[in-house]
Formats: structure tokens, sequence, C-alpha cells
């Protein structure tokens, strides 16, 4: 199915840094609750991530992930997911994160 630019362009993907990152037990796939900041225009957004294969809790604080940020919010179990991070199945069924290679400013729009 093609798209047009405009479709795209409604499609906010931004960078986020992660700054906290915690088991989800209640989820039924296991899971992580990240907290993201997506700078001072955006803030901080909350989101349910299955990349639990890959990454522990202790690796992601600090790391930068592109989400998109203008979804409505999803009622995942106890928690209201207000972000989508994005990310790449590998091979054998992981999720590997969606990142820059460099740093870029939190909040910044992929384009």
């Amino acid at each position: 199915m093609e798209i047009t630019w405009e479709d795209f362009m409604n499609v906010e993907l931004r960078v986020g840094r992660i700054v906290s990152a915690r088991t989800f037990p209640e989820a039924r796939k296991p899971a992580y609750v990240l907290e993201i900041d997506f700078g001072d225009e955006i803030g901080i957004k909350k989101s349910s991530a299955q990349i639990t294969g890959l990454y522990s809790t202790d690796d992601l604080p600090g790391k930068l992930v592109v989400a998109v940020v203008n979804f409505p919010r999803k009622q995942i179990g106890p928690l209201m997911s207000e972000c989508l991070v994005t990310g790449f199945h590998d091979s054998d069924g992981n999720v590997v994160l969606c990142v820059p290679d460099f740093d870029v400013p939190s909040g910044t729009r992929l384009l």
C-alpha cells in the first residue's frame, strides 16, 4: 500500500532519551515500562516495550530511541502507554530498537 508524503508527515517520529526502565510483570508478554524524555516541547512519556530479549533494564537509561509520539494513548494492563517505541525483529524474533547512529537532541523529529 502506498502512502502520500502528507500521510508520512502526519506521523510524528521523534528521538527521545530513556530516563528509566523497569520490568512490567502485568504484561501478557515479557515487557518493560520505559519513561522517555522527548525534550521541553513534548516532555516525558511512558511506553510498554517488548524488548526483554536483547536489553536489560540496566542497559536502557540514557539510550536514545525513536518513537511515534502522536498516537492516542493506549491502555496496556495497568499502564497508559503514551508513545510507541520503534524497532525491528531480528532473525530470532527479538526486537532491536531503532536508534540514531549519533547523538541528537531529545524531541528531534525524523524527516
